[in-house]
């Protein structure tokens, strides 16, 4: 069980690992912290690997591997963000 972290309450899951990888990245790049970490099993889907980051998730950075984003409050997850299914 994934413990809460008050200083990385975001989680972003994706359709492939890869996907998370660039997600990361990017989000590094803009100078924000992300780390990789394995799914919480509240929310165990698609590939396995989530990224927690402290910023304030914007639309502007979901692309075609974005499955969801959750907001971490306590042992909860609050939906954000989830992209549309075809």
């Amino acid at each position: 069980m994934s413990s809460p972290s008050p200083e990385l309450p975001h989680i972003a899951t994706f359709h492939t690992h890869y996907g998370a990888l660039c997600f990361q990245r990017r989000l590094a790049g803009l100078g924000e912290r992300a780390v990789l970490a394995p799914v919480p099993r509240k929310l165990s889907v698609s590939c396995g690997t989530c990224v927690r980051f402290s910023a304030p998730f914007q639309t502007g950075w979901a692309d075609e591997d974005l499955e969801a984003v959750y907001a971490q409050e306590g042992t909860d997850y609050r939906l954000l963000f989830q992209t549309e299914e075809e």
